[in-house]
């Protein structure tokens, strides 16, 4: 028997370029995309492109399914492509919702239906003039379906504004949040777009028909049940977690397998019954995190990263791979490349930008003009896209093969649908992904980290007859400035040590206060900086100063012209309070849910501010899971909304 120990074939081929690429791009990963800035998508769709049949031809995804030239393999490639998209899409959306903070949809309800409907709609219509106006071979009705497939963000791309080193530093919370919602929802939302052009073109411009099949198919029985079907499993399945929780039936690994188990059992059950599984999956992670209790029992893992690193470079490798380049210039379907570029620089420059900046003022979440054109850029396609095209795809009779020319309109559609969103998508992954360092919204955000130690509020009635709150009565007064230590030791209160602000001051043990001795007597004289024996409240405040675009050594230069730091501190304590009531009605209304909502809330806060014009924008985060709140400073001091 000969030796012949080689077993070359498709699957071990893909085993081997994907587990090398991943490899080698973790080693490197933090000079990558924390130095860089430049995220894993961009990679893998560059190591698809060399590895793939424009490349060096060693992998192919279309023709795991068979001789691309006949209808039987593209519809096969299609199937192929659409299922390994629906996973990795599904396992994104579902992670958006979970991460989002505690009850995030029903606090920013209008914020997200703001930025969801005009902004889709009009980039539909938008895309579908431009790609009419370049592709002469198709009518508006197959342009509109061709830009139903560009209306989602894509969640993965996303990623790459919405998390990372280089948002955490440049993008507020508030914002990041607002994108996170958005991709995650907007995926399943594409499909009433698509589906009210394919009925037009399916019912040859019946539009009394296809409007009725598309309001009781798509939009009743679809999208509605997808959304009720979502939040009936992550409700459930979450109150089932923290009963299991309580009666200690779960382990530490089966909270981490939640991730892709759920994710998965939402688009099997979903799809089994014809529903958008998409918006299934969103709403299903939504539900489960609704509280916080996810969150908190998960948030030391990085078991959610791994997997979306490893989903997320598959997918893209795969794109890299698959992306049709020889039929961007196929004058058969009236397509060029100098077409496809102009298409794809408008599409980018127009889908978003001016409906962003038009309808900002009416969302709540975006504060400027410059979170406005944020916004608006960074709509990134990617995933998102190519899951809607290859569903599409499979919806026309005609399987992509063109046959005999005269073509018809169908023929047309199904041929070019593909490679004309494959080519923006490859517009958009280069694009989103190498401007990401480039776009900065401020020069520098300042940490103000209010660490609150311990902090006891009751939400009892009852005061004295001073009109102080139970907890004052357990405490020691302190009436004379000498009483009050910050951040001594017993063996510094034993010895009395003298505080004084004055340089040259000398205690009593004949040594003259070190600058650390005298700084202490600033951070006393400032709110938050006081502990008591009593041990009631400590909050200990740190603060950055140094700052280019205001400059200034203390709180008050920190602010903008006309704004003054006492009406700063005056809006903090006052976005305190707000939290704290917040907080108290949370844990009256959830916290007989099963979870430990209080535990979920608990942390360390932190308070962000910087400066955009002539504004200072103040964000606080007030940790696990918690919402966050923001209000914007004009030059006048006075508190322009908050978010």
């Amino acid at each position: 028997m000969r030796f012949d120990p080689f077993e070359v074939s498709v699957p071990h081929i893909a085993y081997t370029l994907l587990g090398g690429f991943v490899v080698i791009f973790g080693m490197f990963s933090l000079w990558l995309k924390a130095r860089l800035y430049i995220s894993e998508a961009v990679w893998a769709t560059v190591f698809g492109i060399i590895v793939g049949p424009y490349g060096a031809a060693i992998f192919d995804p279309r023709k795991w399914a068979g001789d691309t030239d006949t209808e039987e393999g593209v519809e096969g490639s299609n199937i192929v492509t659409l299922e390994v998209m629906r996973v990795v899409l599904a396992i994104g959306v579902f992670a958006i919702g979970v991460e989002l903070p505690k009850a995030y949809l029903w606090r920013h309800v209008r914020s997200v239906l703001l930025i969801l409907f005009p902004v889709m709609a009009y980039g539909w219509i938008v895309c579908a003039g431009l790609i009419y106006g370049l592709v002469p071979g198709l009518n508006f009705l197959s342009s509109l379906i061709v830009a139903a497939c560009l209306t989602p963000t894509d969640p993965i791309l996303a990623s790459a504004v919405v998390g990372g080193k280089w948002a955490d530093k440049h993008v507020p919370a508030h914002l990041r949040h607002l994108l996170a919602a958005e991709s995650g929802v907007n995926d399943g939302l594409a499909f009433p777009f698509l589906y009210i052009a394919l009925y037009l073109f399916l019912e040859n411009g019946d539009a009394k028909v296809a409007v009725g099949e598309w309001f009781y198919w798509t939009i009743l029985y679809e999208v509605t049940l997808g959304c009720v079907m979502g939040s009936i499993m992550g409700v459930g399945f979450r109150h089932l977690m923290q009963f299991c929780e309580r009666k200690d039936l779960i382990d530490r690994t089966s909270y981490l397998a939640q991730y892709v188990s759920l994710a998965l059992l939402a688009i099997g059950v979903t799809t089994l019954l014809g529903t958008d599984d998409l918006l299934c999956a969103f709403f299903a992670g939504t539900g489960f995190g609704w509280n916080g209790f996810f969150q908190k029992q998960t948030e030391d893992s990085m078991f959610s990263n791994a997997m979306d690193l490893l989903f997320n470079v598959a997918a893209f490798v795969y794109i890299g791979a698959w992306l049709p380049f020889a039929s961007y210039a196929d004058v058969r379907l009236t397509l060029s490349v100098w077409r496809m570029v102009v298409l794809g620089i408008l599409v980018i420059l127009v889908r978003r930008i001016p409906i962003c900046l038009a309808v900002y003022r009416w969302i709540p979440d975006i504060k400027t003009f410059r979170e406005a054109l944020f916004t608006g850029h960074f709509g990134p396609m990617g995933v998102g896209a190519i899951f809607i095209s290859t569903l599409a795809a499979t919806q026309l009779p005609s399987k992509g093969a063109l046959g005999e020319a005269p073509y018809s309109q169908e023929q047309l559609l199904s041929g070019s649908l593909q490679p004309i969103v494959s080519f923006i998508v490859l517009c958009s992954v280069l694009s989103h992904g190498l401007s990401v360092p480039a776009f900065s919204l401020s020069k520098r955000v300042h940490s103000l980290g209010l660490v609150v130690h311990t902090r006891s509020w009751s939400r009892q009635a009852s005061r004295d007859t001073h009109h102080e709150p139970e907890w004052a009565a357990q405490a020691r007064r302190v009436h004379r400035p000498e009483d009050i230590v910050i951040n001594r030791d017993s063996a510094d209160l034993e010895k009395g040590l003298a505080v004084n602000g004055a340089a040259g001051q000398v205690g009593e043990d004949g040594e003259e206060l070190g600058p650390m001795d005298r700084g202490e007597k600033q951070l006393r004289d400032e709110p938050g900086g006081v502990h008591t024996e009593g041990g009631t409240e400590e909050v200990g405040v740190e603060r950055d100063l140094a700052d280019e675009a205001v400059g200034g050594g203390r709180w008050e230069r920190e602010s903008p012209a006309g704004t003054s730091g006492t009406r700063v501190e005056e809006e903090l304590d006052e976005l305190d309070g707000e939290q704290e009531q917040e907080r108290d009605r949370d844990r009256e209304g959830q916290g007989e849910a099963g979870g430990d909502v209080e535990d979920v809330q608990e942390g360390e806060p932190s308070v962000s501010t910087w400066k955009q014009g002539n504004y200072m924008v103040v964000e606080r985060n007030p940790g696990h899971g918690g919402d966050v709140s923001c209000l914007l400073l004009p030059d006048d001091g006075h508190w322009d909304g908050g978010c």
